[in-house]
């Protein structure tokens, strides 16, 4: 910490819980190792973006950065666990926009993804890939949209999670190309539903980018669209969703950080520096471009706030338009 930053610390005023106890504590920043949560499976493509920032933390950090996997009813599992821990810095979240639609999905939380929780930084955007098994007739996104229309609940979709940015992305979908209806097949993360599309248990899997590059590329599924405004460097010729027939169409998950609310600012301050900080670093940099994230190093603690107020104006209209549910 600089001396400029050690004498604005010092002259804070105590915090409610915190006291005189604030600067001290706050100067000797993390005192023990940080546990980052991730609320999804263990292998899943956010959880493998997690242990890729969570090692450029530990390097930039005076202590270790862990990923501890809480998974469970979407993200709300390991999303209250932050919002009850200590707000002393050493436990922070890692979570999608999953986070912008925890009220509409779940109106009984025992906590509030508004005031319970401080976002510290925005460290990358994904875009998603629609692929289906190998077995299914249609080629394009147009023949699949008529399939599905000709034969109502006899297909599935699978997703991550309920709520979560895969189910979001399909159901969005869904509802944009007249309201089909596919039966949706909630997983533990997106890692335990790729085996369930690859052996055809699953017609279809909007899923981010990174996990379905390989499987298209080898033959063993079918990419149909992409869901950013371009398409996707790793595979070029799979067409936008606007290119294969449904424009309009995009949809993309984030991974941000988030602290409990009531954590020191200037922890929050400092944790958002060293996520910045990594976020620049070439080796992330080229990991996040092997999962097909694009890296945020510009980010704020007051623009993370202002990319969640907005996602959630975004996505709760369209959730509750959708008839998105939990189950």
């Amino acid at each position: 910490m600089t001396q400029l930053k050690r004498r604005a610390v010092l002259a804070m005023p105590a915090i409610v819980g915190l006291g005189a106890a604030l600067p001290a504590r706050a100067a000797t920043w993390p005192s023990d190792p940080i546990r980052l949560i991730c609320p999804f499976a263990a292998g899943g493509p956010t959880d493998v973006a997690a242990r890729a920032v969570a090692e450029g933390l530990s390097s930039a950090l005076p202590q270790r950065v862990v990923v501890e996997n809480r998974t469970g009813s979407g993200v709300v599992v390991g999303s209250e666990a932050v919002a009850r821990a200590p707000k002393d810095g050493h436990t922070f979240l890692y979570s999608t926009v999953a986070h912008s639609v925890l009220r509409p999905l779940f109106p009984n939380l025992s906590f509030d993804p508004v005031r319970d929780f401080q976002p510290v930084a925005l460290v990358g955007i994904i875009p998603m890939l629609l692929q289906v098994n190998k077995n299914v007739p249609a080629q394009s996104l147009r023949e699949l949209i008529e399939m599905f229309r000709s034969a109502p609940g006899r297909y599935t979709y699978g997703s991550s999670g309920a709520g979560g940015a895969v189910h979001l992305a399909t159901a969005l979908f869904l509802h944009q190309a007249g309201n089909l209806q596919v039966n949706h097949i909630p997983y533990r993360g997106s890692a335990p539903a790729m085996p369930d599309l690859l052996n055809g248990n699953l017609t279809m899997f909007l899923n981010v980018a990174s996990d379905g590059v390989n499987s298209v590329r080898e033959g063993q599924t079918r990419g149909l669209a992409i869901s950013s405004a371009k398409r996707l460097p790793q595979l070029p010729d799979i067409p936008t969703f606007a290119e294969a027939g449904l424009p309009g169409y995009e949809a993309y998950t984030w991974h941000m950080i988030f602290a409990p609310a009531g954590t020191p600012p200037e922890i929050v301050t400092a944790m958002n520096d060293a996520a910045n900080k990594v976020m620049r670093q070439e080796k992330l940099r080229q990991r996040f471009s092997e999962l097909t994230v694009e890296p945020r190093a510009d980010s704020t603690p007051e623009s993370a706030a202002d990319w969640l107020r907005s996602e959630m104006a975004k996505w709760e209209p369209l959730v509750r338009a959708a008839g998105v549910t939990a189950g």
